[in-house]
């Protein structure tokens, strides 16, 4: 995991964690999205477009993963391990806000 300090906005030291390994797996799935929309135009039967899709989906799933799980292992385990109380008290915060917004949607 690559990680450096970074000025936010209100000037708070942030950490800013890399995710440049994940747009391997993100062109890939750029490519099979224009596949199924190659399915599409050519009619392909339905099934297997949604075969497709269904692909993608796991696919933008794991990348989701590898984003969170490096964010928990920088961000969050830094800021656990810093002083600031309310820093922690944010990313505490984050993370059960970001797993209720999961729960909405998934």
């Amino acid at each position: 995991m690559v990680s450096f300090p970074m000025k936010g906005a209100n000037d708070d030291m942030k950490q800013q964690t890399t995710h440049e390994e994940q747009l391997v797996f993100l062109k890939k799935i750029e490519g099979q999205i224009r596949g199924v929309q190659k399915m599409i135009e050519e009619k392909r039967y339905c099934v297997d477009i949604i075969t497709q899709i269904h692909s993608i989906v796991g696919a933008l799933y794991r990348v989701e993963d590898e984003v969170f799980k490096k964010h928990i292992d920088g961000c969050v385990v830094n800021a656990l391990k810093g002083k600031s109380e309310s820093e922690k008290q944010r990313k505490i915060d984050e993370i059960v806000e970001l797993i209720a917004r999961f729960r909405k949607t998934g």
